[in-house]
């Protein structure tokens, strides 16, 4: 299945953050990037999202994935049966 809306909740310059964007980069995905230190309204968002104020977070068409790495994300990825988004 391939994602419709991929948002990607961050705080730049966090290690496991910056995990994530390599992991979606690498294969190609497409996301929007949201920065919760710069962007009070994303960082509002994803606490009503995940009920915490970890990052990354993230939103895949309405499947959330909160304070999660690379490990992580690659195995929610499989779990979830998503295909990247080119």
């Amino acid at each position: 299945m391939k994602p419709v809306s991929i948002r990607l909740f961050v705080k730049l310059g966090c290690p496991w953050c910056d995990e994530a964007i390599e992991w979606l980069d690498r294969r190609g995905i497409r996301y929007e990037l949201l920065d919760v230190i710069r962007n009070a309204a994303a960082r509002a968002e994803m606490r009503e999202l995940t009920g915490q104020t970890k990052a990354p977070s993230m939103d895949v068409d309405g499947h959330i994935l909160a304070d999660f790495g690379a490990d992580e994300l690659e195995a929610w990825w499989r779990q979830m049966d998503y295909e990247p988004r080119v």
